[in-house]
């Protein structure tokens, strides 16, 4: 079973907030992008499933995800939304910890004003629920954040996170300096995994080139190895720089003659055990 853990839809007619979508240089996905745009382009790199990963503060968006979980069976799960640092975080998430697809949490931290906003005692408080109720959380961290990783994964020890996009590592600039430590000191806590996703928009949209990718993916193989790393296109944000085509096979080009069952984790088994798919 090959998995692409994250990808996206929006859809504007819905009542959510897509003004990040309102600058000139995102004007290529400001548009509707739904199961039927997906469906055919995941068939044609052999991907068979996928994980639906939010973009709103809002837990109408997991309502809606899930309506689309129930209409299309390639949609293996969806990651939601609950507010962590109210007071209802326990019952919003016990509310869609009922629907069998409903695997994950994420927050758009890398938007929040306070660079500390997933330290704050309010948000370990609700971290903690998630990790009471054995409920995964993906860290949406720009490197300014990552040194955030080590401290939550030691804080909650019983929580699996996952970093996404390796935390959008300065692929454009070929940077490492600023990030390559507080990843691997995430990586040094067994409950912290990676997501190669997001690397294409990292990079120069016009002219990157899958070799300016391999120096990052291997920090991750090595720091992380295959158990812990899984691939996602983050489609339709990757449109900006590339095709989905495009973004699967720059990883299968970076990751080269790999094993059959390095290629099983990233492709589907990580992600199949760390959001119980």
């Amino acid at each position: 079973m090959r998995i692409d853990a994250h990808q996206h839809f929006w859809q504007h007619s819905q009542p959510f907030d897509y003004s990040w979508q309102d600058s000139d240089e995102m004007t290529p996905i400001r548009r509707d992008f739904l199961p039927k745009d997906l469906a055919p382009q995941i068939r044609e790199v052999g991907v068979d499933r996928t994980v639906f990963v939010q973009t709103q503060h809002n837990v109408e968006e997991n309502r809606w995800g899930l309506e689309l979980v129930d209409k299309h069976d390639f949609i293996a799960g969806v990651v939601g939304w609950v507010d962590l640092a109210s007071d209802q975080c326990e019952e919003q998430l016990l509310e869609f910890k009922q629907h069998p697809k409903f695997v994950g949490i994420r927050h758009v931290t890398q938007d929040e004003p306070d660079d500390d906003f997933i330290v704050r005692p309010e948000v370990i408080r609700g971290l903690k629920v998630l990790e009471q109720h054995g409920v995964p959380f993906d860290l949406l961290f720009y490197v300014k954040h990552l040194k955030h990783a080590a401290t939550l994964a030691r804080e909650l020890p019983g929580l699996p996170m996952v970093i996404d996009h390796l935390a959008k590592p300065r692929i454009k600039d070929g940077a490492m300096d600023d990030w390559i430590d507080n990843f691997k000191a995430a990586a040094e806590l067994p409950n912290v995994y990676c997501k190669l996703s997001g690397m294409i928009t990292e990079a120069d949209w016009q002219n990157w080139m899958p070799s300016d990718l391999k120096p990052y993916v291997d920090t991750a193989l090595e720091c992380f190895g295959v158990e812990r790393c899984m691939y996602g296109s983050d489609w339709p944000v990757c449109e900006l720089a590339g095709t989905y085509q495009q973004v699967h096979s720059a990883l299968v080009e970076v990751l080269g003659s790999i094993t059959e069952s390095e290629e099983e984790a990233i492709f589907g088994g990580t992600a199949t055990k760390f959001y119980g798919l």
